[in-house]
């Protein structure tokens, strides 16, 4: 039998991080998609609505809590994926500042929509 190997070392606070945003990423997924899709259908979504939504701040603050989320949760994923597959050495140590780098760029660009969308100059 093949041996199991994970870049995440059990209990570790990656392994448990990418748990809980795991979690987190479900529960305001099932929150967006009730909202978004069911209680408002997709036709009936506008930007003076969202323009609305994002001026709340319980829904701006989660907005923002699970793009940082998921952004976090996907780099730290295909990292991870990367070193499974056998990634070492300076091409791991580029990926890592690459995949950081683009992380932080893509939650940057992030909070800057979401304050234009709620408003705030």
């Amino acid at each position: 039998m093949a041996e199991y190997y994970s870049s995440f070392k059990p209990k570790g606070t990656r392994w448990l991080l990418q748990r809980l945003t795991a979690a987190f990423l479900v529960v305001v997924l099932a929150f967006h998609f009730m909202l978004l899709h069911f209680v408002n259908h997709a036709a009936d979504i506008t930007f003076m609505g969202t323009n609305m939504r994002m001026q709340q701040s319980g829904y701006f603050l989660t907005m923002v809590l699970f793009l940082i989320t998921a952004t976090f949760h996907g780099v730290n994923g295909v990292y991870n994926a990367l070193v499974n597959q056998g990634l070492s050495g300076v091409p791991k140590t580029a990926v890592k500042f690459g995949l950081t780098a683009g992380g932080l760029v893509l939650i940057a660009q992030g909070i800057r929509v979401a304050l234009a969308m709620a408003g705030v100059s």
